[in-house]
């Protein structure tokens, strides 16, 4: 009877043994659960950077994709898509790229009918002209517009759409980046006309010399050209 009692006896110390143990886990499982939690509490904040939302119209235009078929610009603080002129629009353009391409071979210049984004110095409005007259090595605004103050001519043709675009604000545009000399061709007017303004001061044309359709017009200092206008008769 004596031997059952002690074996008795050692095996509830062996079981207390073991609960103790299993506390003593838990207890240690609870306090890294808890170490855990703190480091996460101490850990910075992830912040993920947005993309910036255009809050201009010129930087709505510098984010734009390119769009094939349409002219993109920024003119007097507005975003403008148009679709490219009508084909007898585009053949004016390049009649006037004729009639200027000797010129240009002569003296080492660059012209090209539409297509190339002029950026205004100051305001930065980015404008597409029917045609730009041009050095070689014209400074630009990043590798795809041309700074304004370097091109020597530029030209719009007025479309049914571009009226007030064409006769106003973009001669306000070109004058204030100091393009010498800005023509316009007006096949729609009362009386078919070509204008060339020049002589800036104080960023406004104070020159303007204007002809009807089929009058030779003399374009002014840089260019020095007599234009045949009979070319945009069609």
């Amino acid at each position: 009877m004596v031997a059952m009692v002690e074996e008795e006896l050692h095996t509830d110390t062996v079981e207390e043994e073991e609960h103790t143990d299993a506390v003593e886990q838990e207890h240690d499982s609870g306090s890294a659960d808890e170490e855990d939690h703190a480091d996460e509490a101490k850990q910075e904040p992830t912040w993920v950077r947005l993309p910036r939302t255009p809050s201009t119209a010129r930087e709505l235009f510098d984010a734009l994709p390119p769009l094939p078929g349409f002219r993109v610009e920024v003119i007097e603080g507005k975003l403008i898509v148009s679709p490219m002129g009508t084909p007898e629009h585009t053949w004016m353009a390049v009649d006037l790229n004729n009639a200027l391409f000797p010129l240009c071979k002569e003296r080492g210049w660059r012209g090209a009918p539409g297509g190339l984004n002029v950026c205004i110095e100051g305001p930065r409005d980015s404008l597409i002209p029917d045609y730009v007259l041009t050095h070689p090595l014209c400074p630009r605004w990043g590798p795809g517009e041309l700074l304004s103050s370097g091109v020597m001519m530029v030209a719009e043709i007025v479309s049914p759409s571009s009226v007030h675009t064409d006769r106003e604000e973009k001669r306000r545009l070109y004058a204030l980046g100091r393009v010498p000399v800005y023509l316009l061709i007006d096949p729609i007017a009362d009386e078919p006309s070509v204008t060339a303004f020049s002589d800036i001061e104080r960023g406004v044309y104070q020159r303007m010399t204007r002809v009807i359709i089929g009058t030779p017009i003399a374009l002014p200092s840089p260019v020095d050209f007599k234009l045949d206008t009979s070319i945009f008769m069609g």
